[in-house]
């Protein structure tokens, strides 16, 4: 009786054991695309799961804060300097090519610019661990996450207004597309030649709808978000610009999918 009781009281105990064992035997990597973050870079990095993260890599495109002093300050071991600035889409590519090289299995891209909570990292790598989804999203529409944390209201527009022509043009449901919060298997990695994809911000985009054109499920997690004065953000031009590649990049895989024209995108 008594070891009955032993059993049922430390039962949860075991499973939590099982359970933190399958996590752990994932490489997980969060690698932060930086650029000019020397000053939200200390309170992203104190909020990542480290029980869980194997290793960290900041690719610095080129800042001309201190970013690079900061990340070494705060003991960040993998850490590479862009010599120019490639652009948004350029860092991510020099992320994920380390992650790779490190044998990461999972590899979350997280912004430096402390939007987004490091805190949802234990959920979006579960979901990949134990292989229910291979692309996991933090969105920031799901729930009221966006405007509440102050998001701008022509944002929000934008961002519902090419939600909606990117899903019917892409024949999918999610809440957006537009999240800088994002976590992938190394599968994913390894199967879309994302280094043929812009080296501006459109690159996120362009990833994504590769990966659904390849039949990649993915999963999205409600994600409260913070707008403030150090966060990134890009102007009124660039955010135009990037609304009409969207568009565009939707085009290309509503033609490619239904066979009406082959964008090399998709190839």
């Amino acid at each position: 009786m008594l070891i009955d009781l032993f059993y049922l009281k430390n039962l949860h105990y075991y499973f939590f054991i099982i359970y933190f064992t399958m996590i752990l035997n994932k490489k997980i990597i969060v690698v932060l695309p930086a650029y000019n973050a020397s000053k939200t870079l200390i309170d992203t990095y104190k909020e990542i799961p480290f029980d869980i993260i194997d290793d960290v890599i900041l690719v610095d495109d080129n800042s001309t804060d201190e970013t690079i002093k900061v990340a070494n300050e705060i003991g960040i071991k993998h850490i590479i300097k862009h010599q120019i600035n490639l652009g948004y889409g350029g860092n991510q590519k020099s992320c994920y090519k380390k992650a790779l090289e490190l044998g990461g299995d999972i590899i979350i891209m997280l912004h430096p610019d402390y939007q987004y909570t490091p805190k949802l990292i234990h959920s979006m790598s579960y979901l990949i661990a134990n292989e229910v989804y291979p692309v996991v999203l933090g969105s920031r529409i799901l729930g009221k996450g966006a405007l509440k944390g102050g998001m701008p209201v022509y944002k929000y527009i934008a961002n519902r207004f090419l939600t909606l022509c990117q899903n019917l043009l892409m024949n999918q449901k999610l809440s957006e597309y537009h999240t800088g919060f994002r976590a992938y298997s190394k599968e994913v990695l390894e199967s879309i030649n994302f280094y043929k994809n812009s080296n501006d911000f459109i690159f996120d985009n362009q990833f994504l709808a590769q990966i659904l054109y390849h039949d990649f499920e993915v999963a999205e997690i409600t994600c409260p978000t913070k707008y403030f004065e150090e966060a990134s953000s890009i102007n009124f031009y660039r955010s135009l610009n990037y609304g009409f590649g969207v568009l565009l990049t939707s085009l290309k895989y509503f033609f490619s999918k239904n066979k009406i024209y082959r964008s090399k995108l998709f190839s």
